[in-house]
């Protein structure tokens, strides 16, 4: 897609288009967040509505206006709960703290349509509010039919338009970027954790501002200032720079992309790899162009529904019948790869002999398939155990191997056992797919990450067995794709760091 040109931001540029968002229940508690804020960003909004109570917010406004932050630009916002905030006045009480924001020295304010509606005059600049204003509208039940593009009007109501709008799939934030591109002095912001791809990508497609909470997340699919700044890089992304990701559902747990953008920051690609929540494969499928996809990571449930939306796949791939990996080529046609067979084999040739080992999988999806190939390759007899009995028999057959009813896991004896499903995830820890009694085995591997230690391997443990986290085929299959996609070898240490780091600190 050709480079669009747009006109300067009114937050001016750089790093001052990402806003931090100052939102607290105490002035105390804000006035620490907004000297962090404004160490990363110029520009800082202040959440009044989310102040407990009107002591509190005469307390902040009173705070700031003796405060020097020399180059600072503060947006007050007092959004009332008919507008989706926080705030229980009435639109007196609002326009009533937008002018006190203005005496503390507020250059910005942002009405939401609702109160501009109900002005008496129907307009905002016959009040005394700060001298700066951005009309939002803000619709968290959808992205309703858009209009071509937006501009403020002429006669100077406003300066900014924001849309603010929930995206239920990856095209409704697709729709609201093009509405970026299209416009002036405006500021998109597809909501929820469907919209976050689109809502970081959201600068470069010309939007003056994007969000990104100091503390506590305000809306639904924000991350952290620092993340959106320093991981993201989100003020420095432009048509140019080339986007990868991974798909899934759920996705929220994936620490692949802190493990890729960190390579990316070591090595200074001008590279970004984004979560996309995606529940149906078509709707992420035909966003490809428009985010620039060049490349993506595929995990549950999409590994083997992938295949069929593939122009062509590696020979160990089809063998296994399920993609982790996909390149985009520069005709937009997909091709497909497994590197969690990589994983597997890396994770587990260090500590075992795997020719003539007895190994169970648990499992019969994605993960479990790339498992079972790489260990009957390696020699292994494999035993297939999975709640889908035809899925097991099938996997069974296609690794020459044997399925095996769950009542057997009490009485048969492997030389390890691997856990292929998601059950003890991230967030449902407390969660194993195997009991204490079924684990009669020499050694246990999950191919979870997240959490470092699940609960099967805290039972394994406690039975004196030994363990491998799945930390290793994650980070091994990681590696293997940063060299696909980037034909040069990847910064491990540096990678490896972040995602222990992470998973350290819970």
């Amino acid at each position: 897609m050709p480079q669009t040109k747009h006109s300067p931001s009114p937050f001016g540029g750089g790093q001052n288009r990402i806003c931090a968002v100052a939102a607290c229940q105490t002035a105390g508690e804000m006035a620490q967040q907004i000297p962090i804020g404004l160490r990363e960003t110029a520009t800082v909004e202040l959440r009044l509505d989310w102040l407990r109570s009107d002591s509190e917010r005469e307390k902040l406004l009173r705070w700031l206006g003796k405060q020097k932050f020399r180059g600072a630009r503060f947006l007050a916002t007092c959004r009332r709960r008919a507008a989706g905030g926080e705030f229980g006045g009435d639109i007196q009480a609002e326009l009533f703290w937008l002018m006190e924001a203005r005496r503390a020295g507020c250059e910005w304010c942002d009405v939401e349509v609702e109160t501009e509606r109900e002005l008496p005059d129907q307009s905002i600049r016959e009040y005394a509010v700060p001298p700066r204003v951005m009309l939002s509208l803000h619709d968290f039940e959808r992205t309703p039919k858009l209009p071509e593009s937006v501009s403020c009007p002429p006669c100077g109501e406003v300066d900014v338009v924001k849309i603010a709008t929930s995206a239920k799939t990856i095209s409704d934030s697709v729709r609201l970027l093009r509405l970026a591109r299209r416009s002036r002095c405006f500021v998109a912001v597809p909501m929820g954790e469907i919209g976050f791809p689109g809502r970081l990508l959201a600068l470069r497609e010309g939007s003056a501002l994007a969000y990104a909470p100091i503390g506590e997340a305000t809306a639904p699919g924000q991350v952290g200032l620092r993340e959106l700044k320093h991981l993201y890089r989100a003020h420095l992304l432009t048509r140019r720079t080339e986007v990868y990701g991974v798909i899934g559902d759920p996705i929220r747990h994936s620490l692949s992309p802190l493990m890729h953008n960190t390579g990316f920051v070591a090595r200074k690609q001008n590279a970004v790899y984004l979560p996309f929540l995606v529940h149906d494969l078509k709707d992420f499928l035909g966003t490809i162009p428009d985010f620039g996809v060049c490349g993506f990571s595929v995990t549950i449930p999409h590994k083997e529904k992938i295949l069929k939306y593939l122009a062509d796949c590696d020979r160990l791939a089809a063998d296994i019948g399920a993609v982790n990996t996909v390149v985009v080529r520069r005709n937009g046609s997909l091709y497909g790869l497994n590197t969690d067979y990589v994983g597997v084999l890396g994770a587990l040739e260090r500590r075992m002999k795997l020719r003539a080992s007895r190994v169970l999988v648990f499992g019969a999806g994605g993960s479990a398939r790339a498992a079972a190939f790489a260990l009957a390759r390696a020699g292994s007899q494999v035993f297939i155990c999975s709640r889908r009995n035809s899925a097991a028999k099938e996997l069974a057959r296609a690794v020459e191997g044997e399925a095996i009813p769950r009542r057997a896991l009490r009485s048969e004896n492997f030389d390890a056992i691997l856990n292929a499903t998601p059950v003890g995830m991230h967030p449902r820890e407390n969660e194993t797919p195997l009991s204490l009694q079924e684990l009669r085995c020499d050694l246990v591997m999950d191919l979870i990450y997240r959490p470092l230690q699940t609960k099967l391997l805290k039972l394994a443990k406690q039975k004196g067995i030994a363990t491998v986290s799945g930390l290793d085929m994650f980070l091994a299959q990681g590696f293997a794709q940063w060299e696909i996609w980037m034909e040069t070898k990847p910064p491990e240490a540096a990678m490896r760091r972040a995602v222990l780091r992470k998973l350290q600190s819970g």
